[in-house]
């Protein structure tokens, strides 16, 4: 990791349906403080990162702006438009920086802690990819397209996996390029899975859940 720069990567370009409030759920306050604020915030302090790209819809600008301008920020920050899915969206963030690494990370996950962005960029410097993820607490089934279990994983084994996420970003750009419009792609570890790489998961923990209904507000607040 010596004299490799790093860019943060935070995508609140969705469409925020499961939440149901007919608002992206980034702009929603926890502790009278912007969802969004707490991602932000911890990336700009840490050492380890040079600058900030914020994905975004267009429409959505002025809000996030506004939000912004109220973080005493000591690092640049860059926004970026959304594509229709996530994987356009964090390519669309790829193409506009050079950064050695990528870390990318769920806006809606304010839980976020500088150790997390630690550990990942500590295992760049044998793999290509890692991710932050909690060890599953209930047993895991595979099951078919008719609910009918296939197998069980083996619970020691299996996590939950969460971001951040960090990437080597030459490497993600071609993967992105050779799987663009995958549909079964749901996270940037799976693209350089596809592409026949290791991912490192690194321990984080169960509180750094990922907003994603209204009710879960009440479980991040502290």
């Amino acid at each position: 990791m010596k004299n490799k720069t790093v860019t943060a990567i935070i995508v609140a370009a969705g469409n925020s349906t499961r939440f149901g409030q007919g608002k992206n759920k980034n702009l929603f306050e926890i502790n009278e403080k912007p969802i969004i604020s707490y991602s932000i915030e911890t990336f700009d302090k840490s050492t380890k990162i040079n600058d900030i790209i914020l994905v975004i819809k267009p429409d959505e600008k002025e809000y996030f702006e506004g939000i912004v301008k109220n973080i005493d920020l000591k690092k640049e920050l860059k926004y970026v438009n959304g594509g229709s899915t996530r994987m356009e969206s964090v390519y669309n963030a790829l193409k506009v920086t050079n950064s050695d690494i990528v870390i990318i990370h769920d806006g809606a996950r304010p839980k976020i802690r500088e150790e997390y962005i630690d550990k990942c960029l500590e295992q760049m410097e044998e793999f290509k990819g890692t991710t932050v993820a909690v060890k599953a607490k209930d047993t895991i089934k595979i099951c078919d397209d008719n609910g009918v279990v296939l197998e069980t994983t083996k619970r020691a084994n299996t996590y939950l996996i969460q971001t951040p996420q960090c990437f080597e970003r030459e490497t993600l750009v071609k993967l992105h390029e050779r799987f663009k419009g995958n549909e079964e792609i749901t996270d940037d570890c799976m693209v350089l899975e596809k592409g026949g790489y290791k991912i490192k998961v690194v321990e984080g923990d169960y509180t750094n859940i990922k907003v994603t209904t209204f009710d879960d507000l009440h479980l991040v607040e502290e």
